[in-house]
């Protein structure tokens, strides 16, 4: 929809503007129908599809056209489009045209197409945008000409307070904010309730569906959601109970806007029917000038769209980035902040041989369409990355398409129906990530029969997901536990978001990652009673989080210098550590709670130490490539040994104990220990790269000892010789009496160099320097002098034994006898001559 004059009248704008409950989307559908053609654009696929199959049941198949990213339905010659706002097919002339939810502007992640649609996009007789009365000033702002038409909620919205689970009205709507937050909640509104159905943006259309459905024929009273209810699914609700007013964003976890809190609340009481809405009894109330805003529907006007250059500039990457960050020049627009797509395309643009190829405007073109992969599965952005580059690589390739391939084998992998709910709703990401990348027509070779293939799974994984949730939630006989423990039918007992245990509004014990301690409670048979129907209650969420553990990400674990590993900052396993220290490469943990059947702990506890043992490579990198060089043969000779001596003691060790390895070395053999990074100092060799915090902490988790407190200074040293393990860890020497890092011993040996005037003695001002008294530098030198028989022997010179020691007595007997000295010769005297008598 180009906005570029097209010679015509200009199209009647009109802003229909209100609360949620006020027909505005039915009134859009009216209007559309009543041109030749039109188009509607929507927040959701749930939303488009129920739209949809509405004109369709209207007007029949061959007239109407659906579109969304995952999804392409689109007859030969369709009058009217359904479609998600970012998949509508602007290029298509249509008469009326119509956009939802247009306070989406607001939007940090989406908020620049709501805004390119508000600035650009019309139909050729009739525009109409829909959403919120807080959006009138800066609809008014940024579209001068527009109509703006306000409508009234058809029934009255109150607050009917807290409530707990077990208290809800029935035809009430939970809302949570976490996928394992609504299985929690409708575990607990299975057993005191009879069963709920699950509604989440992230379900297919199809088994959404199925679940309302479910919900509305009246086999179950309560429905438990995210905030996806809040965009338009209209269903028979007459109470909205929020189980919780914070939400992560995608960046950060934050407090409900008011506003959204009403978008919410306005799905109780449909037409003219009124609602109420409330907090469960684990939320905060709300406050009172909160609940009078959502009463009366007024909410702060929102001062500025999101927006991004849409005239984007292909001709070179540089451009393209360029382009990507120009400020918008009107009042009432925000540059929106660094979204996915410009987040993988920087990143992407760092791989050399990306940057190669993208060198003409179709490759970037090429490069920026890849980019724009939604991450339906929420992977980690470089595992989204590495498929964005290969989606880039295929179509800049020799066949210009992904091929059979490549699309074959990432479709067999998701072809199966097997496994429980999270199972399936991973496998149905996946393949929504096929069905967009098959609905693009020139990625893919023969993309009608993948759209075929992808559709048609993704029909059945959503059949089955859809029972295996109606198994899960929905069971109208009263619970086996509370059954076994003979209490009343609405005995509440439920794990808080902070882990709090309560029966009956008692706290009976606190669940801690997969631990749960119990609360001592008073000696009554009651109390012991609650106490076994909490532990019953918690055990599957302990299932449900040692499932979650086995399969987490590497980034979810931690471990500290004390050898706790942390799952998500909480406290899960403790590292087997032992005085001398463990192995770090083949850790074995010992993971907290009794709790959750035996093959599920150990599928945790395997994956805690696979877990570590991976970050014992990163962190103990240096020591690990020197112990693979020693066992698998490839040191040899005096290098060797000094490398066993260090992997021994944990990569620190007296230069003393090597003297004459280090001494007999070759020039070739000295390189060699360089090349693994090994430092030989005038007192210490080791590893310097095991001295970094990291490397330090991890080690010191593998130790069984009480940690030494980090200092420059030195330590006094206790009475019992710390293991070499122990002072690697901490990075420290003995000298005596005292502990020194490795460093200052160092710089101290670096310092008497330094002093040749004064051969080799300590300064004052070096004492100052190292943090000594002249006794403890006196102390420390001596410790650290190098006794004569740990002295490497001079060349050419036969070494002697030390005085006093056997060695010395052994030398002496063992010594040829000494030859006996030859008689000393009489000198002969010579005759004096007579003289003559004169």
């Amino acid at each position: 929809m180009s906005d570029r004059s097209a010679g015509l009248a200009p199209s009647r704008v009109t802003a229909v503007l209100g609360p949620t409950n006020t027909g505005k989307t039915h009134l859009a559908v009216e209007r559309m129908l009543g041109h030749a053609s039109g188009m509607i654009g929507l927040p959701l696929r749930l939303l488009a599809r129920e739209i949809y199959e509405r004109i369709v049941r209207q007007r029949g198949a061959a007239a109407v056209a659906l579109i969304t990213g995952e999804e392409k339905i689109v007859p030969p010659r369709p009058h009217y489009f359904v479609c998600t706002v970012e998949a509508m097919p602007l290029e298509r002339s249509v008469e009326f045209l119509a956009i939802d939810e247009i306070q989406l502007g607001a939007d940090p992640e989406r908020g620049h197409v709501f805004t390119q649609r508000l600035l650009h996009a019309r139909g050729r007789f009739e525009t109409m945008f829909l959403g919120a009365g807080t959006m009138e000033p800066l609809i008014r702002r940024l579209v001068p000409d527009v109509e703006i038409v306000t409508r009234d909620r058809l029934s009255t919205l109150s607050y009917a307070g807290s409530k707990k689970l077990t208290r809800l009205p029935r035809r009430s709507a939970i809302v949570a904010f976490s996928t394992e937050r609504v299985y929690a909640i409708a575990e607990l509104i299975r057993r005191q309730r009879g069963g709920a159905a699950v509604v989440m943006g992230s379900l297919s259309p199809r088994t959404r569906n199925a679940q309302v459905a479910l919900y509305q024929s009246g086999e179950v009273d309560f429905l438990v959601a995210t905030d996806a209810i809040g965009m338009g699914l209209n269903m028979d609700v007459d109470h909205v109970a929020f189980a919780g007013l914070r939400k992560f964003d995608g960046r950060r976890t934050r407090w409900l806007h008011a506003h959204e809190i009403g978008q919410i609340a306005g799905r109780a009481g449909r037409h003219l029917r009124d609602g109420t809405f409330g907090v469960t009894a684990e939320a905060e109330d709300l406050d009172a000038d909160l609940v009078e805003q959502v009463v009366e529907h007024r909410f702060d006007p929102v001062e500025a769209a999101e927006w991004r250059n849409a005239r984007l500039d292909f001709d070179t990457l540089p451009d393209l980035l360029r382009s990507l960050t120009v400020t918008p020049q009107r009042s009432g627009l925000s540059l929106t902040a660094e979204a996915l797509d410009e987040t993988l395309l920087r990143r992407l643009i760092k791989d050399e041989e990306v940057a190669r190829i993208g060198r003409s405007r179709g490759a970037v073109m090429r490069l920026w369409e890849a980019c724009q992969l939604p991450d339906f599965q929420k992977t980690t952005l470089d595992e989204h990355a590495r498929l964005a580059r290969d989606v880039f690589h295929a179509l800049t390739g020799k066949r210009g398409r992904l091929t059979d391939d490549w699309m074959a084998p990432r479709f067999a992998f998701v072809d199966r129906d097997d496994g429980q709910i999270d199972q399936l709703s991973a496998r149905l990401s996946a393949v929504r990530t096929l069905s967009y990348i098959a609905n693009r027509p020139d990625w893919v070779h023969d993309a009608q029969g993948w759209r075929d293939k992808t559709r048609a799974l993704e029909d059945r994984l959503s059949d089955v997901l859809h029972e295996r949730l109606t198994a899960r939630f929905v069971d109208r006989r009263t619970t086996a536990l509370m059954r076994a423990l003979n209490v009343r039918e609405d005995t509440f007992a439920g794990v808080a978001d902070d882990g709090e245990v309560t029966v009956e509004g008692q706290v009976v014990g606190q669940l801690e990652g997969v631990r749960f301690q119990m609360e001592k409670g008073a000696s009554a048979l009651e109390d012991r009673t609650l106490r076994q129907a909490a532990v019953r209650a918690v055990t599957p969420e302990i299932n449900r989080r040692l499932g979650r553990l086995a399969a987490e990400t590497d980034e979810a674990f931690a471990v500290t210098p004390d050898g706790a590993v942390l799952w998500r900052g909480v406290l899960t396993a403790q590292i087997q550590s032992t005085p001398t220290g463990a192995d770090p490469f083949s850790p074995s943990v010992r993971l907290l709670g009794e709790l959750g059947p035996t093959p599920a702990r150990e599928r945790a506890k395997r994956r805690i130490e696979a877990w570590l043992a991976f970050e014992a490579g990163r962190a103990l990198r240096d020591l690990r490539r020197l112990r693979q060089a020693v066992e698998s043969g490839a040191l040899k000779g005096l290098p060797r040994g000094i490398a066993f001596r260090l992997i021994e003691a944990g990569g620190l060790i007296d230069r003393r104990d090597v003297e004459r390895d280090l001494a007999a070395l070759s020039q070739v053999e000295r390189r060699t220990l360089k090349s693994f990074a090994i430092r030989v100092g005038a007192h210490s060799v080791w590893l310097p790269g095991l001295q970094k915090p990291r490397a330090r902490h991890f080690a010191q988790a593998f130790l069984d000892a009480p940690l030494i407190p980090a200092t420059p200074d030195l330590i006094p040293a206790p009475p019992e010789p710390p293991s070499p393990r122990l002072l690697s860890a901490h990075g420290l020497r003995a000298a005596g009496r005292w502990l020194a890092p490795v460093e200052t011993l160092e710089k101290m040996a670096d310092l008497r160099a330094a002093n040749t005037a004064d051969r080799g003695r300590l300064s004052d001002a070096a004492l100052i320097d190292l943090g000594w008294t002249a006794d403890q530098a006196k102390q420390v030198i001596a410790a650290l002098k190098t006794e004569r028989a740990r002295q490497p022997d001079k060349p050419g010179v036969a070494p002697k034994p030390p005085k006093d020691s056997p060695f010395a007595a052994l030398a002496v007997l063992t010594a040829p006898p000494t030859p006996p000295a030859p008689p000393a010769r009489a000198k002969r005297r010579r005759p004096r001559k007579k003289t003559a008598a004169v």
